[in-house]
């Protein structure tokens, strides 16, 4: 995957600093009457992974202004990965309203509560917001058995758009009132599915060639980003941590499941294909 060096970066990235800047305590996400709403914030479920020490301050993207920045900085391709993505939903999604992203080192403190780097990037629908660790997910991404590379990296904030498309379109809420159930047919997975689906449509318009910040889309991309959101999976996750798969316990959908709607959004193209609060096909 390409960036093309005349294409503008504009998306609206900033840098919440350095670590230890958090009040402490989880992600702790509140719904209207006092009800729990489920944590939509975890993209890869529990992770029981050590790690968010010993790295650089989050990074600064203040002298990112073109696609040809990403060759001598490369922490430009995280702005260019939320130019193209929100400029896609900007004009696919009637009344779309921009989601900042915001970088951070160790823990941030959010609209959903303070959350440190081990749960993963992250969706906070109280300020609609996305936060990411830039350097954990890597490493996160490398310790769950994927490739990685940059396709997969724009997957992994594709995918936390799709939580900002849900939630402007009101699928978020149903995901929200059902409580937090678990399981494979639970409206938490769901949400991840949907998500997921919502990154393969965006992936499908950056492979056509259609999109002016990035381009020339390989099959070893389609394969990363395919692989890593496999790697994602509960099933897989929980086989590695404890030896045997709960389904029951599901917030994110196996890996074949991730698999099948990342899938149909990208074969599709099409974000109405991504229904999957009303379907009984959800794939296992």
């Amino acid at each position: 995957m390409d960036f093309n060096p005349n294409a503008t970066l504009n998306g609206n990235i900033s840098s919440a600093g350095g670590p230890g800047g958090g009040r402490g305590g989880g992600i702790i996400v509140g719904g209207a009457g006092g009800v729990v709403m489920l944590v939509l914030a975890l993209l890869f479920g529990v992770n029981p992974f050590s790690g968010g020490q010993g790295q650089p301050a989050a990074l600064d993207s203040s002298q990112c202004s073109t696609g040809a920045d990403v060759q001598t900085n490369r922490d430009c391709r995280w702005k260019a990965y939320v130019t193209s993505i929100e400029d896609f939903w900007s004009g696919r999604l009637n009344g779309y309203t921009s989601a900042p992203t915001v970088t951070f080192t160790g823990q941030v403190d959010t609209g959903c509560g303070t959350a440190s780097s081990q749960v993963g990037p992250f969706y906070c629908p109280a300020d609609k917001t996305v936060y990411i660790d830039t350097a954990f997910t890597d490493q996160l991404l490398q310790q769950l058995g994927a490739e990685g590379g940059d396709a997969a990296e724009a997957y992994v904030l594709a995918h936390e758009y799709g939580h900002h498309v849900s939630d402007l379109t009101g699928q978020l809420a149903k995901a929200q009132a059902s409580g937090n159930q678990t399981g494979p047919t639970s409206a938490s997975v769901r949400s991840e599915l949907q998500a997921d689906c919502y990154a393969g449509v965006w992936f499908h318009n950056v492979a056509a060639g259609n999109d002016p910040i990035l381009s020339g889309v390989t099959q070893d991309d389609i394969n990363r980003v395919s692989d890593a959101a496999q790697a994602v999976g509960d099933d897989r996750i929980q086989k590695a941590t404890q030896g045997y798969v709960q389904p029951e316990s599901w917030t994110h959908g196996s890996a074949a499941m991730r698999h099948k709607w990342l899938e149909t959004g990208f074969t599709t193209g099409d974000p109405g294909a991504c229904d999957t609060f009303s379907t009984n096909d959800l794939g296992q």
